[in-house]
């Protein structure tokens, strides 16, 4: 089959589309899914550069974003037929253990995500797990359902879950026009949320980003990342009540003030670095938080695509690449040139 892979980690040099990499095999659990599109995430990226402690058979298929149609199904896979559209639910859990049984699949023991820990959708073909199976929203192309399960996914544990935020409640939307920026500004706008201040580091897509919600735009700039300074302005120095973070290091201290008392930071990545220093008296004078999150539950995911088929949350698309383009694709992301998700077209 085709597909996208690499031999070794590192440059995106290290991508190579193949045209006879080996169609998986399934078990009786399991279905096989022909991949129609796959959207990019960062994940694909630091999975191709390498994780600290992920060690990976290569070759490795990366794609975490999955839309397509069942092709085979495994024995006990029942309620899907061949050709049926769905969605890949972008988490791998046992589905037996005590959290997956409470709800918290995302915290099981064997935890995984799909093109991260085992082979993904950048291929025409790829296996999963029979409770990874949702249908595709009717009122989606295939290119735009791959762009948002991970993103609004991730966005709503965060804000919801963790956050809890609710009506009138602030928040600051970090990297406001990526993928997990965009999913985060309609669920803000969803729940009734404000202000929402959007910032990002071009005006094009600030602009772009108050269509879909922001209150206020603040352009951030490398060399002047002191964005608190315009939310303590614009909020009398009070401050948000919700900083929505994945950026890190070069943004943290800027976060962290930006929080009024009480306030809570929650981060499900690192763009520019792992290690940030903290000033724990932030913390423990005002009772702030910082929380982790990742990615989200199964149950959630569901919640999500309902809201999707009734239109009020709407994931977009930059950009459509072929599946022989995704290093391109990948080298558009890392240019930060883009709005929304960029997807590859399988088929």
């Amino acid at each position: 089959m085709r597909a996208v892979i690499f031999r070794a980690h590192g440059s995106p040099e290290k991508l190579e589309y193949v045209t006879d990499f080996p169609e998986p095999a399934i078990n009786d659990d399991e279905a096989l899914v022909r991949v129609r599109a796959t959207a990019l995430n960062h994940l694909d990226i630091w999975v191709r550069q390498g994780l600290p402690g992920l060690k990976l058979p290569l070759p490795h298929i990366s794609g975490c974003d999955i839309s397509g149609e069942i092709f085979k199904t495994g024995r006990n896979v029942k309620n899907w037929k061949q050709g049926d559209a769905v969605i890949v639910a972008p988490g791998i859990s046992c589905f037996n253990c005590k959290f997956c049984k409470s709800g918290r699949d995302n915290i099981c023991a064997t935890y995984g995500i799909i093109g991260e820990h085992i082979h993904g959708g950048l291929a025409e073909l790829v296996k999963v797990k029979k409770e990874q199976l949702l249908a595709k929203p009717e009122n989606l192309s295939f290119e735009e359902a791959a762009a948002f399960p991970l993103t609004f996914l991730t966005a709503w544990h965060m804000l919801h879950t963790h956050a809890q935020i609710a009506k009138s409640k602030s928040v600051a939307v970090l990297g406001a026009a990526s993928g997990i920026g965009v999913a985060a500004l309609q669920i803000a706008k969803l729940a009734g949320a404000g202000p929402i201040f959007a910032l990002g580091s071009a005006a094009e897509k600030l602009s772009k980003a108050e269509a879909l919600g922001a209150t206020h735009a603040i352009l951030v700039k490398n060399d002047n990342p002191a964005f608190y300074r315009e939310i303590l302005k614009a909020t009398d120095g009070q401050g948000v009540d919700i900083v929505f973070e994945h950026v890190g290091p070069a943004t943290m201290e800027s976060s962290i003030k930006s929080l009024k008392k009480g306030g809570i930071i929650v981060t499900c990545g690192a763009t520019t670095g792992a290690k940030t220093p903290l000033d724990l008296r932030y913390f423990f004078t005002r009772e702030l938080r910082l929380q982790g999150s990742i990615m989200g539950t199964l149950n959630e995911l569901k919640e999500i695509v309902k809201l999707v088929e009734a239109k009020k949350l709407k994931p977009v698309v930059d950009s459509v690449f072929p599946l022989e383009k995704t290093r391109e694709a990948q080298e558009k992301m890392l240019s930060r040139d883009f709005f929304g998700k960029i997807v590859i077209k399988i088929l």
